[in-house]
């Protein structure tokens, strides 16, 4: 049964939904990345549903949809990013007492992008409760932006893809998707993890294929 709660989230959604369609979606998007305060499995979901389904929209349209929902998700976590990047750990420090977060999340995420590099801002993207964190220790950290917002660009948009999808799929039912992502997603952490140890595997094998060449070779002494 749908409570008042449900009810209430769905009219102020649809009412955004239908003043400014794949527009709203991207500012809602933009919203969540820069907050972390709306939940991106309702919001894609309502949208798969009633920018889509409910509207009898073809399926290749949850793949223009979720471009709006990544470029908004992208801009938003840029402004988290260059919060991070200029304002430093002090900031940081300030807005996690605003929003109530936890620091130690924060200094493990500094922890993992150390330890992973870029990379993790890419898969990150796609994984529960690491998706937004990651934007702090790419600015700290300074990374490129260029290469952040490209990362960022693309580990949204499979995100924002698949839950769109997901909405379209299952309609009015929204509350399976975020259970299905709460049961899906230690998968998709553990996948995270085998694929930043698999690369980092293939660097340290090319490493040592390389170091050979780049010993100087000595001269030989035996026929003088």
């Amino acid at each position: 049964m749908i409570t008042d709660l449900e009810n209430q989230i769905i009219a102020i959604l649809q009412t955004i939904f239908d003043r400014f369609g794949w527009f709203g979606l991207a500012g809602m998007m933009a919203f969540e990345n820069a907050t972390s305060i709306t939940p991106s499995e309702v919001i894609l979901g309502m949208a798969g549903w009633m920018l889509l389904a409910a509207h009898g929209a073809p399926p290749a349209m949850i793949f223009v949809g979720g471009l709006y929902a990544a470029l908004g998700s992208a801009v938003g976590a840029s402004a988290t990013y260059w919060l991070a990047r200029l304002g430093g750990r002090p900031m940081i420090n300030r807005v996690a007492r605003w929003f109530r977060l936890d620091p130690r999340y924060i200094t493990r995420a500094e922890e993992q992008f150390h330890r992973w590099g870029p990379g993790l801002v890419l898969f990150g993207r796609v994984v529960p409760g690491v998706r937004t964190l990651v934007t702090i220790p790419a600015g700290l950290a300074r990374m490129p932006f260029l290469q952040y917002f490209t990362y960022t660009l693309v580990g949204a948009y499979v995100w924002c893809t698949l839950l769109i999808g997901l909405g379209y799929a299952v309609g009015h039912e929204w509350p399976l998707i975020s259970a299905w992502v709460k049961q899906f997603a230690p998968w998709l952490l553990a996948s995270f993890v085998a694929l930043g140890g698999l690369a980092w595997i293939t660097r340290q094998w090319i490493q040592r294929q390389l170091r050979p060449a780049l010993v100087p070779v000595e001269a030989d002494d035996e026929g003088e």
